[in-house]
């Protein structure tokens, strides 16, 4: 069976469903198909995170680890912009990260 270049060229623009799994839940996202592998290494890389919190914080709650997670990666975004611009944002966040740092330790 052939199939025209329109017909092929429709079905690479469809969506694709995908389960995603980010801290034992799991998510159903429609997506562009080039963006596959991106989305679950993003999962894949979130879940790492959540577990090294896991290992290190065993009385915590898994949103506590989501939140440091969620943290940890917006502090790595913001160093990848134009410090100038960004620098009163960034050591706010630094603080908070360390005060959440703090009362993690403490527990």
């Amino acid at each position: 069976m052939h199939c025209s270049f329109e017909q092929v060229r429709l079905q690479m623009d469809e969506k694709l469903s995908i389960r995603i799994n980010i801290a034992d839940r799991y998510y159903p996202l429609k997506i562009d198909r080039n963006d596959e592998e991106k989305i679950r290494k993003a999962a894949r890389t979130i879940n790492e995170k959540v577990l090294q919190y896991k290992q290190k914080y065993t009385d915590k709650d898994t949103q506590d680890f989501l939140a440091m997670a969620a943290l940890q990666f917006v502090i790595k975004v913001i160093d990848g912009e134009e410090p100038e611009k960004d620098d009163e944002i960034y050591q706010r966040i630094r603080k908070l990260n360390d005060e959440l740092e703090t009362v993690l330790n403490k527990e």
